[in-house]
């Protein structure tokens, strides 16, 4: 199935399970950032938006603990980046209908949360068809270890996605249900973000 077809397919059903109340336990979030040793503050997150998964209150609990939060804020050509954001602030609402920041304080994530329109058992990953997180994601990790979050609800996995050179799989992926664990091994060794527990 190609990606504009499977993106129409789970919108439709993203939009009709909106009613059911489906919430993202931080646990998930923080059990992900303890087991794997990762000790950055700056969380890159997202206002939801087109039915996507809320996670408001989670970001008010990092930010109770003491992680700084940040939400992106789109750019000239298919580019964003990321700004300082208290979840007490206001926001502002951009042409796409986004809300965005108001500060111009910019700000390089220690870990993405991400939002996603569909992803596979591997972490590929459908977004609505910009490429703004995968330029950003490429550009952050030439400066620094990133951790790629991807927010979803549990229907939003499909069997396979077809990717292209330009797609950058994501490191997890947590749902309602649960977090997923599924990543290039070798790439965490070489970039010394965990020690693996086992093979």
């Amino acid at each position: 199935m190609k990606k504009s077809e499977i993106r129409k397919k789970i919108l439709k059903i993203r939009r009709q399970n909106i009613s059911k109340n489906l919430n993202i336990d931080l646990k998930s979030i923080t059990k992900i950032l303890r087991d794997n040793k990762i000790t950055g503050k700056t969380i890159g997150a997202y206002y939801p938006y087109n039915y996507e998964v809320d996670i408001l209150g989670v970001l008010k609990n990092l930010e109770k603990l003491k992680y700084l939060i940040t939400l992106p804020r789109i750019k000239k050509n298919f580019q964003m980046e990321f700004f300082y954001w208290s979840t007490k602030e206001p926001l502002l609402i951009n042409h796409y209908g986004i809300p965005e920041p108001m500060s111009k304080r910019v700000e390089y994530p220690d870990i993405l949360l991400v939002p996603l329109v569909a992803f596979d058992k591997i972490f590929n990953r459908i977004g609505y068809g910009g490429g703004f997180y995968d330029r950003y994601i490429k550009k952050i990790k030439k400066n620094k270890k990133v951790v790629t979050i991807g927010i979803a609800y549990s229907f939003q996995k499909v069997k396979e996605i077809k990717t292209n050179k330009l797609d950058i799989k994501l490191d997890f992926v947590v749902t309602e249900k649960k977090f997923k664990w599924e990543y290039y091994f070798w790439e965490i060794l070489l970039a010394n973000l965990v020690a693996p527990k086992s093979l």
